[in-house]
């Protein structure tokens, strides 16, 4: 029996697999609030004494880059290794890998029910494919093809510089610049970054809440959870949110598009990750698009790429689809 986890900064998912099994047939799995919990070890130690199952080995993804064989989770104090895992829990393995790359791993055996196609373009076969998932921070991945088959190339794109757009985004780029020493496309484009743009709005361009929606935002727990539902919802609630959210899309497409740039992804680009599933219906409207292919001269080459939201987790599914290929006698 086999463990896998998908380690978040807000969430940490965890499944179990026989030996030989489907990626997409654990036989149990549960979700944690990672906050509250003191180490990954006390995640797994409770799951697997309410599953009463015995495992083997392991294989967690994580929010952080995997450097020997061990990470440092980004928005999380969390420090993991390998060795230490493995000694903690009693396994005779673990494998830790970027959540990125779990992402990417899991592109080719997704189905077509995981996906809801926001471009269909004219994907190049065996080309280079994009991957960028703003949950509670941002992540970005590729994946390339190696003669036989993709490989997945762990990133830490998310914090690479924001380049605003637009004049509207050059002034949420000032406004940032005024708190953080360095902005990072992170700061604006994942669930850490939403608030950060509601904020600018509500305080620099004097956007008006409702006293309502802006109390609770206020005492939330999770004020990006707050702001998504009420840009998202059908009675039009909350204009600052919903402000908000156009924004946030804008720039995901911008930055997804600088991404396809970059690799040159004509295989497609991926979205997954919490927030691109909760604001689905926004990415669905022209203004994700209109972003994604603002490039000048590479505006026709950008609407050949297809683009593709993933609304399955599919961290865990490309962790499960390394263990059960990897850990497995």
């Amino acid at each position: 029996m086999l463990i896998v986890g998908d380690i978040g900064g807000t969430k940490t998912e965890l499944a179990i697999y026989p030996s030989g099994s489907n990626p997409n047939s654990p036989i149990a799995r549960k979700q944690f609030h990672s906050a509250d919990y003191s180490s990954l070890q006390a995640i797994v130690t409770e799951f697997l004494a309410d599953v009463k199952v015995a495992v083997d080995g392991a294989t967690f993804d994580v929010a952080g880059p995997v450097i020997e064989r061990s990470v440092v989770t980004t928005n999380l104090s969390w420090v993991m290794h390998e060795d230490a895992l493995a000694a903690d829990l009693g396994l005779k393995s673990v494998h830790l890998m970027n959540d990125l790359e779990a992402v990417a791993r899991a592109v080719p055996i997704l189905r077509e029910s995981d996906v809801v196609t926001l471009n269909i373009g004219d994907a190049v076969p065996k080309t280079a494919i994009g991957v960028v998932a703003p949950g509670t921070g941002l992540g970005e991945s590729f994946l390339t093809w190696d003669g036989s088959s993709y490989v997945p190339q762990a990133s830490e794109g998310g914090h690479m510089d924001f380049a605003p757009a637009d004049k509207r985004q050059i002034g949420l780029l000032e406004y940032m610049l005024s708190r953080f020493d360095h902005v990072s496309v992170e700061r604006v484009c994942s669930g850490i970054g939403i608030p950060n743009i509601y904020a600018y709005l509500r305080d620099v361009e004097r956007v008006q809440e409702s006293p309502e929606v802006g109390q609770r935002i206020a005492v939330a727990e999770d004020p990006t959870k707050v702001i998504v539902e009420a840009a998202v919802s059908a009675h039009n609630e909350s204009p600052l949110c919903r402000a908000t959210i156009d924004m946030f899309v804008s720039i995901l497409g911008s930055e997804a598009g600088n991404l396809a740039v970059k690799v040159l992804a004509t295989g497609g680009i991926y979205l997954a990750g919490g927030i691109a599933v909760h604001t689905l219906s926004v990415l669905q409207e022209p203004g994700f698009m209109r972003a994604f292919t603002n490039k000048g001269r590479f505006s026709e080459l950008m609407k050949r790429i297809p683009v593709h939201v993933i609304v399955t987790n599919a961290a865990l599914l490309g962790a499960a689809a390394y263990a059960l290929e990897n850990l497995t006698d």
